[in-house]
């Protein structure tokens, strides 16, 4: 029984009520503390930033990914339907816009049900009390605060009700209500007004119907109770609710009888479109996976990987890229023109812009994601962006010991004789980069094709002979070599030191694409390196834009990049592409085939664009060679780097490139590494030699041989 129950209204800033509790039969029961007067002041919320997806877009500014803890888009309140705010204000709280910072009536009703209780807490709260009560609950950061943000004590309505006196001492009634909307969770994952249109009706907030707005209003009295993702029950519970509201709002005069009849009749409509979110819904899934990777090891957002998780999935940032949707289709169209899915080898590829570091494009065979038949790992990069061990490069590593040859003054018709196998004279033969000597006198070097005999740094290169370059690489220096791949930022894909054997030329290291595409992008920006970049500019949930620049710096003369382009642009002609050709415009280019077949690789570049491809098995390639194999539907008794990553280079660049203006290379200058200066060979050319008296042997990727780890 009910002795009696008086408040005031407020005044001067303090609610004076007179409860007298509820007569309580039973001792056991006890009694709640009883209070005779209540001090109630404004006090300021802290309202720390709505969770809130962020995005990815390319260079156009079109979306290509997003990531979310809590799906939530925040929108305006003229971007939310008005049948929406009449609906929700109609069965949250039909007198939000009469009463002031708090609805005396049913709050001082749910106090005395709950003091009379020993269970939870009744509803009665105002909009404002339930936006404030949300708030504290979205920034709780464990369990226990969690638990007192929702707790039923007379103490936590006591605190709503301060915080929601200050609320509306500083927002209007339409700003709360926008909040309001914006914050509430209305069960499916859906977090706000916007994502739970999209989720529950595939609609934007605005676009609300009068059944699918009453739906939602609903849904947030106990969106798990009446989530539709659970099953036929619970939709059956939202469709009750649905009905509630619409003959409250008819109750209200809000809608007509009529209205709400033919709105009751209709069916829930449920269609539980997809929340986009995670790189596994992307099409552009690798791109997506390195970009998180940047955010997540960029201390500009948190001192730890797990405060930078945090703003990524939570901040509503807008993460502008580069990638090149029109390079990306081009990639995509090469690589399903001879990787199918289904196989077990896979080939990635990413391309980058020289003199930017611009990452436009990655992509690989199989599709990102956990399902059957995808990588659940980033192909197309190194472990600090997703990746793991990557492949070995093959003979795109001699490209460097070219490049340390030329820089120690060597002309391109210089030479040396190249035998049938390769041994070291001796331990000290080769240093690594700390002095030791790392010379292995006990393994042999050979080419299982091509020819031995005298080479030139142009015909040594377009036939890529082993011993050419072991011996090459021998008179440059290891260390040299090591030097140079390290100014063009090439590192091993599995985060762990370069491995500075005597083979290194011959690409023994495991690589990633974008790593390799950046090392030949630097030859076609003349010697300027570039970091790979993936992102251009981040706007903040604030508003606020911080952009990124390239990371740039001159690796290399510009006349040894000069050099290198003219040797590496006869691989195409004279070379181990010969047979697939070049693309129309100037380029260069390398082949590697690493030992036995275990991978494949074609790297190349114009002034504008550079590329690098792959192929191996990521089940092991070393255990699962590229031999006797069938790829994309054609048998291969192996794969080259010219048999299937050079043509997918070819005509990935081709389209790529399609529309863009070419430039030329700059020529190399000739009173510098013209002619030969050392190792000359006096023989007549024979015919069809283009080499000052090399031998005209068949040009073949002589890259297969036996390399071995030193």
């Amino acid at each position: 029984m009910l002795l009696r129950l008086a408040a005031s209204a407020v005044a001067g800033g303090v609610l004076v009520a007179g409860i007298a509790l509820p007569i309580v039969g039973g001792g056991s029961m006890g009694v709640k503390a009883a209070v005779e007067e209540v001090d109630l002041r404004p006090v300021d919320l802290v309202e720390p930033p709505l969770s809130e997806v962020s995005t990815i877009e390319d260079a156009q500014g079109r979306v290509i990914g997003r990531f979310w803890d809590r799906y939530r888009e925040v929108v305006t309140f003229d971007q939310i339907a008005d049948i929406m705010k009449v609906a929700v204000v109609s069965i949250e709280d039909n007198r939000f816009y009469q009463h002031g910072a708090i609805d005396i009536e049913g709050t001082i009703r749910a106090l005395v049900t709950n003091l009379g209780s020993s269970k939870t807490a009744q509803g009665g709260s105002s909009i404002t009390q339930q936006y404030v009560k949300q708030v504290l609950f979205n920034s709780a950061e464990n369990d226990a605060e969690k638990s007192a943000a929702t707790e039923a004590t007379y103490a936590r309505k006591l605190k709503e009700l301060r915080y929601a006196m200050g609320v509306e001492e500083k927002y209007t009634k339409d700003q709360i209500l926008e909040k309001y909307l914006n914050i509430a969770y209305f069960g499916a994952s859906a977090n706000g007004i916007e994502a739970a249109a999209k989720r529950f009706f595939g609609v934007k907030a605005s676009q609300l119907t009068l059944s699918q707005a009453a739906t939602l209003a609903g849904a947030v009295q106990d969106p798990n109770a009446t989530d539709p993702e659970e099953g036929r029950k619970q939709q059956a519970l939202l469709l009750k609710r649905r009905n509630i509201v619409l003959d409250r709002m008819a109750e209200l005069g809000k809608i007509t009888p009529e209205q709400a009849k033919q709105a009751k009749a209709a069916k829930l409509g449920y269609k539980g479109v997809e929340l986009p979110g995670g790189c596994e819904s992307s099409r552009y899934g690798y791109f997506c996976v390195y970009v998180r990777h940047e955010i997540l090891n960029n201390p500009d957002f948190g001192k730890t990987r797990k405060q930078r998780l945090k703003v990524l999935n939570n901040g509503g940032l807008t993460i502008r890229t580069t990638l090149n949707r029109r390079m990306q289709a081009a990639a995509d169209r090469a690589i399903r023109k001879r990787v199918r899915p289904s196989d077990n080898p896979v080939a990635a590829q990413a391309l980058v812009e020289p003199g930017t570091g611009a990452i436009r494009a990655m992509a690989a065979s199989k599709r990102y994601g956990d399902d059957k038949g995808e990588i659940n790992y980033n192909l197309v990069a190194d472990s600090d962006h997703g990746g793991l061990t990557g492949f070995q490069a093959g003979s795109t590593f001699k490209t460097f010991t070219l490049i340390a040859a030329l820089k120690k003054g060597m002309k391109l018709n210089d030479g040396l004789a190249a035998g049938a196998g390769y041994r070291a004279p001796g331990y000290a033969s080769f240093k690594n980069c700390q002095g030791k000597n790392v010379g292995d006198p006990s393994h042999v070097v050979t080419n299982d094709e091509g020819s031995p005999g005298w080479k030139s740094l142009k015909t040594g290169t377009w036939a890529s002979v082993n011993t050419f370059f072991m011996e090459l690489q021998q008179r440059v220096g290891l260390c040299e070599t090591v030097t140079t791949a390290k100014s063009l930022g090439i590192h091993r894909s599995d985060g762990k030191d370069l491995e500075e054997f005597t083979t290194f030329t011959l690409g023994t290291n495991e690589m990633d694409p974008v790593t390799v595409a950046a090392a030949y992008a630097a030859i076609g920006a003349r010697g300027k390196f570039c970091e790979p970049t993936a992102i251009t500019r981040i706007t903040l949930q604030d508003g606020k834009t911080r952009s990124y620049q390239p990371k740039c710096g001159q690796a290399l003369d510009p006349g040894v990049a000069d050099a290198t382009a003219e040797v590496l642009s006869g691989v195409f002609t004279q070379g181990t592409m010969r047979g697939v050709g070049g693309i129309g415009r100037d380029a260069a280019g390398k082949t590697g085939t690493t030992d036995g077949y275990a991978s494949a690789w074609f790297a190349g570049f114009t002034p504008d664009l550079a590329s690098a491809v792959s192929i191996g098995d990521p089940r092991g390639s070393q255990e699962n060679k590229l031999t006797g194999v069938t790829i994309g539907g054609v048998p291969y008794g192996s794969v080259q780097g010219a048999s299937i990553p050079g043509p997918i280079w070819k005509e990935t660049m081709i389209g790529a490139l399609r529309g863009v203006k070419a430039r030329r290379f700059t020529p190399v200058d000739a009173a510098r590494f013209g002619g030969c200066s050392q190792n000359c060979r006096s023989v007549p050319k024979s015919s069809g030699d283009t080499d000052q008296g090399d031998d005209a042997g068949p040009v073949l990727d002589g890259d297969t041989a036996d390399t071995g780890m030193g």
